[in-house]
């Protein structure tokens, strides 16, 4: 079957992308045949210009074809590929007639590339409706001339905003910088196309440049764009720490271009586009994209009951955030109750103004934030929940509590109702123990904060029956996570094996290293924020509720974790939360920032006294401490496979991208590497280095978690 369709109206050839067999549109070989094919012969047809339209609903072209990237051998094939279709492009950017793209739905990577290729661009209004160059995000560069079209369409600092960090573009933003020429309503993008054809065909089109005056000076002085350059090499390197190969090169690709000439940049764009693909940061991170495509789909998506209406519980940061993504991804109706009206109103308002962020920044329009609103009711009875398909709880993480609430709810949620507890560490049976139909009690682990935080974790006990699963899973899709499910246990995944992690940060502390040093080589090894940091975010008080929920687990292993955080509790000390942590905080701008480290909080951890730590060892014994724990839970059936526990480490912790997770870096390194290290520091340190049964068992048989890496 064919790609692309033709037909010519009005004189005009409309080109349809339609790839067969598939929900969107990737540009793939096929695409780049169909298309090689076609231009030679609408330049013979007495027509007066090309349409480029999509098929499909909500999507234009949605990117590159990563399977198809994956299959090339790197550097030499996949460099051809890039240079093949940099050569397509500039075909179609020189065609002699108009060429129009009409953009509507996703219009990413690959697929903006081509976009750009035209003449003359119309996109769709609608919130449905983003591009982007998210290449950056796969450990790549734009391989289509992204790195040279998107800054001559937008200027060069602008161009790097996004090339830089793969951020979506919307349609309001996109026409204010120049990315596309038109704006109208997704059912005239058609008709809107042809007029431009036409316009086009009868007058010469100028683009007018809408950078600011400051930026079209800076731009236009040889001088000056070189600091340009400079400083977004300066601030990659802060930002990425060096960890990240692609950032640097696609600004000396823009460079090259735009002093150079844009043949010249297209060369190096392919050149680079194939070595940074033979990179084991681009492996990694395209592997973890396969597995967050993989989290996107429900295996057992017949066994799902229909949900219509979700009840939550608590209306604090995590159950209005919970409710948020219910209504605004899942568009599900919400009651979303706390103890009093005005907590659960508050929780409504809060999830309002960030619609009416949302408005204010183009994204969605005004009847969409009201319409979205309009799902959520606030309350503070049970009134409604009868019908209510689903109730998820986010209350305080105490056992007794969480079991009346759940007693409560089956008093009125109908016989096909799922109770879901958020709760972050509680053993899922322990709760389900106070229910009439435990195999309706499941847990729904979501991560502050909610609507940034990609993934869900669903865990299941004994009892949970298969269609609540399937339907939870199905909840979380929708909500816009990604999904892993994992069995029961105390702290389940994520939790389990973070907490090994920060309890190494107080071992480390109580031997005199500083609180900002250990920070700081932890982020120089790659997580977003440093565990001291993280202690304050979550909160002192959570870490010691789950120091006490997994103590019994770890003693097991001959284990004892660190009492520090229930002494700082009872000194008083709850994080950021009550400016009493690891770090001052002061409020500015109705927002709460971290300032410098309480030195305050050394008397705790062996007095003022300060030693200076080699970073590589502080790095090894954190992280060893995190994948370790890993591998006890894949060994001890917590875990399901090694992707989910990549992912779930990745998205829920900030476990470094580029190393892939847990278990891709277990594979890089070599399990048998990882277990003389662990080894060689439980002979110093403790039995809290034991390696795992499976990691020695793996060593030993040369194995890998992941046959598919090399």
């Amino acid at each position: 079957m064919s790609y692309l369709s033709t037909e010519e109206q009005d004189h005009i050839l409309v080109v349809t992308l339609d790839q067969p067999d598939e929900k969107v549109n990737k540009l793939d070989e096929q695409l780049i045949s169909e298309f090689q094919e076609l231009l030679p012969r609408a330049a013979q047809q007495d027509i007066e210009g090309i349409v480029l339209t999509s098929g499909k609903e909500n999507n234009f072209i949605a990117g590159a074809d990563v399977e198809m990237l994956k299959n090339k051998k790197a550097p030499k094939e996949v460099e051809d590929l890039s240079r093949r279709g940099n050569d397509l492009l500039l075909e179609l950017e020189h065609f002699d007639k108009p060429v129009v793209a009409a953009i509507h739905g996703s219009c990413m990577g690959g697929g903006l590339e081509v976009a750009m290729a035209c003449h003359y661009r119309v996109a769709s209004d609608h919130d449905k409706t983003t591009m982007g160059q998210p290449e950056v995000q796969l450990g790549l560069l734009p391989g289509g001339g992204g790195t040279q079209r998107l800054p001559r369409l937008i200027g060069i600092q602008n161009a790097l905003t996004y090339l830089l960090t793969g951020k979506n573009i919307y349609p309001g933003q996109a026409y204010k910088m120049g990315l596309v020429d038109e704006l109208t309503h997704k059912d005239a993008i058609l008709k809107a196309a042809k007029k431009a054809v036409r316009t086009l065909r009868k007058e010469r089109f100028k683009r007018k440049d809408k950078r600011s005056l400051l930026h079209q000076l800076m731009e236009g002085l040889s001088p000056l764009r070189k600091i340009i350059y400079s400083q977004a090499r300066k601030r990659t390197r802060s930002k990425t720490r060096g960890n990240y190969p692609a950032p640097p090169k696609i600004i000396d690709c823009v460079e090259e271009g735009y002093e150079n000439g844009m043949r010249g940049g297209l060369e190096l764009e392919s050149r680079l586009f194939g070595e940074l693909a033979a990179t084991p940061e681009s492996k990694a991170m395209v592997n973890l994209f396969f597995a967050m495509q993989a989290a996107k789909k429900n295996p057992n998506s017949e066994q799902v009951s229909d949900i219509h209406k979700i009840g939550v519980l608590g209306a604090g940061l995590m159950g209005s955030g919970i409710a948020d993504v219910s209504a605004t991804k899942g568009e599900y109706r919400i009651l979303l109750k706390d103890q009093e009206i005005q907590q659960a109103a508050e929780g409504k308002k809060h999830i309002w103004k960030g619609l009416e962020k949302k408005r204010k920044k183009g994204i969605i329009s005004s009847f969409e934030r009201d319409r979205l609103s309009s799902l959520i009711t606030s309350t503070a009875d049970y009134k409604g929940f009868e019908k209510a398909d689903l109730v998820i709880e986010a209350v305080f993480e105490d056992l007794d509590l969480k079991r009346s609430i759940l007693q409560e709810v089956e008093e009125v949620l109908p016989e096909h109702g799922i109770f879901a507890s958020n709760t972050s560490s509680l053993p899922i049976r322990k709760i389900a123990e106070a229910a009439k139909r435990p195999g309706q009690v499941i847990g729904m682990h979501y991560f502050s904060p909610v609507p940034k935080m990609p993934l869900l974790e669903i865990i299941t006990t004994d009892q949970t029956a298969d269609w609540v699963t399937a339907t939870a899973r199905e909840v979380g899709i929708r909500q816009g996570k990604h999904v892993i499910v994992v069995n029961d246990g105390p702290g389940f995944y994520t939790t389990r094996i973070l907490a090994p992690y920060m309890n190494e940060a107080l071992m480390l502390l109580e031997e005199g290293i500083a609180i900002k040093e250990l920070d700081n080589h932890m982020k120089q090894f790659g997580f977003p924020v440093g565990p001291l940091a993280l202690f304050d975010e979550v909160g002192i008080d959570v870490s010691a509720h789950i120091t006490e929920v997994l103590g019994e687990l770890f003693a097991q292993r001959g284990f004892n974790p660190s009492k520090k955080p229930t002494t700082l509790l009872e000194e008083g000390y709850k994080g950021k939360k009550n400016k009493m942590g690891f770090y001052h905080y002061e409020e500015e701008d109705n927002q709460t920032k971290k300032k410098d480290p309480n030195n305050e909080i050394y008397r705790f951890f062996g007095g003022p006294k300060r030693t200076s730590m080699d970073a590589q060892t502080v790095q090894q014994r954190m992280t060893l401490m995190m994948i370790n724990e890993a591998a006890w839970c894949l060994q001890d059936d917590i875990l399901r496979n090694p992707a989910d526990g990549d992912l779930g480490a990745v998205l829920g912790l900030g476990f470094p991208p580029f190393l892939g997770g847990p278990f891709r870096y277990i594979d890089r390194v070599g399990a048998d590497l990882i277990v003389e290290r662990l080894e060689n520091y439980q002979q110093g340190l403790g039995p809290r280095f034991k390696p795992a049964d499976i990691l020695k068992s793996y060593a030993s048989a040369r194995k890998k978690f992941h046959p598919d890496q090399a």
